[in-house]
């Protein structure tokens, strides 16, 4: 055995959605390849968000608190961000979150 046979290998990065919209409930639909549609509850998706304001770095820590955030919180834009990620533009005044494919796959269920 190869010093490269006993390097664990890391989990394939998810591929990007094919689409993401915001529904008429204001749930953000994400279709992925083969048609799997999943639509997120906004508030599920900005309680996830992983910036540096709502986790702590170094830990990992959630410090964000869910009873801050709206009820009717709701996506306002929805940016891309290279070809690994979209930025999302909350109505709570939120925006420094970036929500990589691989997040966007576990928040949504895949």
């Amino acid at each position: 055995m190869g010093l490269l046979d006993r390097i664990p290998s890391r989990p394939r990065p998810a591929e990007p959605p094919e689409a993401i919209h915001v529904n008429e409930r204001g749930e953000i639909e994400i279709t992925w390849s083969g048609d799997r549609q999943v639509a997120v509850p906004a508030f599920e998706l900005r309680n996830a968000c992983p910036c540096a304001g709502c986790i702590e770095e170094g830990t990992g820590k959630k410090i964000l608190d869910p009873a801050t955030i709206p009820a009717e919180i709701r996506p306002e834009r929805i940016e891309s961000v290279g070809n690994y990620a979209v930025q999302i533009h909350w109505s709570d005044g939120h925006d420094s979150g970036i929500y990589t494919w691989d997040q966007l796959a576990r928040v949504s269920g895949l």
